[in-house]
């Protein structure tokens, strides 16, 4: 069905974000506009996710040119359920952002630049079209560049240098791949491309072609050993910048492995066996990068990098069960990636740093706000029933019934180790005294009680999110399973897009 408001998402960022322009010099003012404008998007996300999700996919022509001949934007329940969740974290962040940065970074333009981001971030969830969602990828580089370089310390520029130059070289494999499909069929819509490309004969030329995305998608998802840009960067940038990349950013990757992959090129036995490898690596390193950085922020990059493995496990053995875990632990990790990142910016705001070595005591002065970060924690960790459990069923049902035992092996050393490297954080940062050689800094105590509710309330509300997922998984599984089916079956995207007369050739 044709609906126009699918496009709506992408527009109230780009609107909020001129506002923003506007106001260059008005600090306050941006603040405002950023958390009503996030807070719009969500209401407009919630409300296109309902409609996908009982009328079924929903499509846009742009200038009414009908598909395949002109760019098309397609809302299914995958696409409005990554804008949904790309809705709640970006409201949360904006909350975050009015009080955690400071008024230097915020008139270097953070604020629009941090909803063109999300702006771009939608996009590339609702395009129908590979050469458009190219686009929204340069978007999302752009953004996150100047976002990441805010402020303009050494550390940054160099973390954002790392960043940029491996997201040119994914964006060439990216592009080179787009060209080869073009050329061999002549299309780029995605849903003609997967109609074209099973009648195309020359299969080794597909299967080659379908390298670039890999590499392409890998770098951008931060799979081994395509990974190190990411704990070399996220560490760097203010924490509000961190938890948008920590939570969305290498999620984009991994959406378009599964929309691409699904759609265009059905996985082959190399293609999972090589997903295979790249997820078992990519697991194993970044646990093992986790157990030794005393940096909160290095910590978490390090567990971002090991929970991609989880999923892109999932999508190696590219059944429906393993898709469902797969789905379901990107659903549970954009959410809690992205509270675990403001988490750590609380800390710092809280005594000034993030070094483990030089925390203690948060607990004992704060202890209602110690145990919503710990339950937080544990559905990182993956403690029944929360959130980060019932992903990982899916995905030990279906390695043993693969008898994929390296996968395995990886899902309980990755498990194990997020549990020491979490309990560890916990006994430094929140459970032990203060080392006695460092000075304390109570930061919070003098905060406006105004700016400590706006400190607290988006990890608050992410929890709550995190603590639904968890607690209400019965509705998040019957999600997964409607994504899932349409993954498995492609059919009603691509009848959606080229109608009936698709399948009547």
């Amino acid at each position: 069905m044709i609906d126009n408001h699918i496009l709506a998402p992408v527009f109230i960022h780009l609107f909020t974000a001129i506002l923003q322009l506007i106001a260059w010099r008005k600090t306050i003012s941006q603040r405002f506009l950023s958390v009503g404008g996030a807070f719009i998007g969500l209401l407009i996300a919630i409300r296109l996710f309902a409609q996908v999700y009982n009328e079924g996919p929903l499509h846009l022509n742009a200038s009414n040119w009908d598909a395949p001949f002109g760019i098309v934007f397609v809302a299914d329940p995958l696409a409005t359920t990554m804008v949904l969740l790309t809705s709640i974290a970006g409201f949360a962040v904006s909350i975050f952002s009015s009080i955690g940065l400071n008024r230097q970074r915020m008139l270097y333009g953070y604020f629009p630049i941090f909803h063109f981001l999300l702006m771009g971030l939608n996009g590339a969830f609702l395009t129908g079209d590979i050469f458009n969602l190219y686009v929204w990828f340069e978007v999302i580089i752009i953004s996150s560049f100047v976002l990441m370089t805010l402020g303009g310390r050494k550390a940054q520029l160099e973390g954002a240098v790392k960043y940029m130059s491996m997201n040119i070289l994914a964006s060439t494999f990216f592009l080179t791949g787009i060209g080869i499909l073009y050329g061999i069929t002549g299309s780029l819509n995605m849903a003609d491309l997967a109609l074209k490309i099973r009648d195309f004969p020359n299969k080794p030329l597909v299967g080659v072609t379908s390298i670039f995305f890999i590499l392409g998608f890998g770098i951008k998802s931060a799979v081994f050993p395509l990974y190190y840009w990411l704990p070399s960067s996220y560490h760097t940038p203010p924490s509000a910048v961190a938890a948008t990349f920590g939570g969305l950013l290498t999620k984009v990757g991994i959406y378009a492995i599964l929309r691409v992959f699904s759609l265009i090129f059905i996985p082959d036995d190399f293609t999972r066996t090589l997903f295979m490898v790249l997820a078992v690596l990519t697991i194993l390193t970044g646990a093992f990068g986790a157990m030794v950085k005393p940096n909160i922020r290095r910590l978490f990059s390090y567990l971002i990098v090991c929970h991609i493995g989880f999923m892109l496990g999932g999508i190696a053995m590219f059944s429906k069960i393993a898709l469902m875990g797969t789905v379901f632990y990107l659903i549970h990790d954009i959410i809690v990636k992205t509270n675990m990142f403001l988490i750590a910016g609380f800390i710092r705001q809280v005594r000034g740093t993030m070094d483990m070595n030089k925390l203690g005591g948060l607990y004992k002065d704060y202890p209602i706000i110690s145990l919503i970060i710990a339950l937080v924690l544990f559905s990182l960790v993956g403690i029944p029933p929360l959130s980060g459990f019932w992903p990982k069923i899916y995905l030990f049902q279906e390695a043993f019934i693969e008898k994929q035992y390296f996968f395995v092996a990886a899902l309980i050393i990755g498990s194990l180790v997020t549990l020491y490297v979490i309990a560890k954080m916990w006994a430094d940062v929140f459970w032990k005294d203060v080392p006695a050689d460092v000075e304390v800094e109570n930061k919070f105590e003098t905060m406006p009680p105004f700016k400590k509710i706006l400190l607290v309330l988006p990890i608050l509300l992410l929890c709550g999110v995190t603590l639904y997922i968890g607690i209400q998984a019965e509705n998040i599984i019957l999600l997964v399973d409607k994504i899932t089916n349409e993954l498995m079956d492609t059919s009603p995207y691509i009848r959606t897009v080229l109608g009936d007369k698709a399948f009547e050739q």
